[in-house]
């Protein structure tokens, strides 16, 4: 009796997991199972109830939980599927990839012995990645600026200082770029929103405003009156010495950063990406329209004809980013479609195409780092993937360390000498008012100070 008993109740068991999976895959109209209360409740169509169940509510529940069991699986040991990987440059790519592990950086301050509490809005490493420089909110509305430096790396740890000064704007920061004016990133150049009645404008700012070592002597300090600029990029051929160029509504302005003589160039979009060649004076943009064209600085015309644009090609959302390999025969550009493609400039056409960035209308940068072979974006759904350049497989997806939100979508630098030429190689993520460390070195030694070390 007992036995037939405990069959009976085994059956029910399993007779109401099935029924549990049935209702699950079988949604009522207006109505959510919930699996753990084996029952259905109504949704709500607004959201002016207590504690209402919506469509969007329960989708970001089902996303902050598989973004929660991600990041544990994240932290505990990874391993490399040998069997999957046919190429031998992908198999060491994959492999360091997937060993980099994540360690929380505590940012010390130069002028404040407390936390810091303001949310990172941007960050933008220099040539060498030897410093990064930060835009954060603060809790008054403004922004502030400042640059971290790297220690300890030599002795196989990462610390960070921040050294800030009391710059502040009530203005959105659209772009910010690097700018050798006297020597090689000597300055950054940003691009600041009008309000009000004051026009935006593009600011150069010496890089010695943010160090404790000449505080009497900042160096050349610039405001250009620009109207809203979208992008910024500071061109490093000598042919253009000490040249700058902004995109903004239609049109491209490039200026002379010395004598502040200037050049439009009229576009048919938004100009939302730059960047310059290094071997030749060539701008390349990227538009709202899906456009990307180059300009040559040494044509003189500049006319409605548009017959300036040496090079012109198209994808099919806005251009949230560009960035030209090394060779300069090739260009990565990413969309608000979540399309990530590769270029070949001399014949314009897309060569390749890598898959799995998520973007809808977000201004989300990539990433290249061509001596380890990497691409990287951090998508809207504030996942961070790697991607191998050369055969745009997809190496890994980092799940943020946060919860996901727009205004917690991480900031990222790769460099293969984060710090400069002794450098250790790994990923920094800033993500709201904390800052992440992922290393390729298994033997990082996590947790040490300032204090010693140089």
């Amino acid at each position: 009796m007992k036995r037939g008993n405990w069959r009976a109740s085994g059956t029910d068991r399993q007779r109401q997991h099935s029924q549990s999976q049935w209702r699950s895959r079988h949604q009522l109209p207006g109505f959510y199972f919930d699996p753990e209360k084996n029952r259905y409740f109504r949704l709500l169509p607004g959201h002016n109830n207590c504690n209402p169940l919506t469509k969007e509510g329960l989708q970001k529940k089902e996303e902050e939980k598989k973004r929660s069991a991600l990041l544990a699986e994240d932290d505990g040991p990874r391993k490399v599927s040998w069997g999957r990987c046919t190429h031998f440059c992908r198999l060491i790519h994959e492999v360091k990839v997937s060993g980099m592990q994540r360690h929380r950086l505590e940012v010390q301050s130069s002028n404040s012995t407390s936390p810091n509490t303001d949310n990172f809005h941007l960050i933008v490493a220099d040539s060498a990645c030897e410093r990064v420089f930060t835009v954060n909110d603060v809790s008054h509305g403004g922004c502030k600026y400042g640059i971290m430096n790297f220690h300890g790396y030599r002795k196989g740890s990462l610390s960070v200082e921040m050294c800030d000064n009391l710059y502040f704007t009530n203005r959105k920061v659209n772009s910010v770029c690097w700018a050798s004016v006297t020597h090689t990133d000597s300055h950054v150049l940003l691009c600041l929103v009008g309000i009000s009645q004051t026009p935006g404008c593009v600011s150069l700012l010496p890089a010695s405003l943010f160090s404790n070592f000449n505080p009497d002597q900042p160096g050349m300090l610039c405001s250009f009156k620009i109207s809203t600029a979208w992008s910024c990029a500071w061109c490093l051929n000598p042919q253009a010495d000490k040249t700058f160029s902004t995109g903004l509504s239609r049109q491209v302005i490039v200026t002379d950063a010395v004598t502040g003589r200037r050049a439009t160039y009229l576009a048919g979009s938004d100009v939302l990406a730059q960047q310059f060649a290094v071997r030749a004076p060539v701008l390349f943009n990227g538009c709202r329209s899906g456009e990307i064209f180059s300009i040559d600085l040494r044509q003189r015309d500049r006319g409605r004809s548009h017959g300036w644009k040496t090079s012109r090609f198209f994808q099919e959302s806005a251009i949230t980013s560009i960035q030209l390999l090394q060779d300069e025969n090739y260009l990565l550009a990413a969309d608000m479609l979540g399309k990530i493609k590769l270029w070949d400039i001399r014949v314009k056409r897309s060569v390749k195409q890598y898959e799995g960035h998520h973007n809808e209308y977000a201004y989300l940068p990539i990433h290249v780092n061509e001596p380890e072979g990497l691409l990287l974006a951090v998508g809207q759904d504030c996942y961070t993937r790697l991607w191998s350049l050369h055969d745009s497989s997809l190496l890994r997806t980092i799940p943020s360390p946060h919860p996901a939100g727009k205004d917690s979508i991480p900031n990222v630098v790769f460099s293969s000498q984060l710090g400069g030429s002794r450098g250790l190689p790994g990923l920094l993520m800033a993500v709201r008012h904390d800052l992440y460390y992922y290393s390729y070195n298994k033997d990082y030694q996590d947790g040490l100070t300032l204090e010693g070390q140089c």
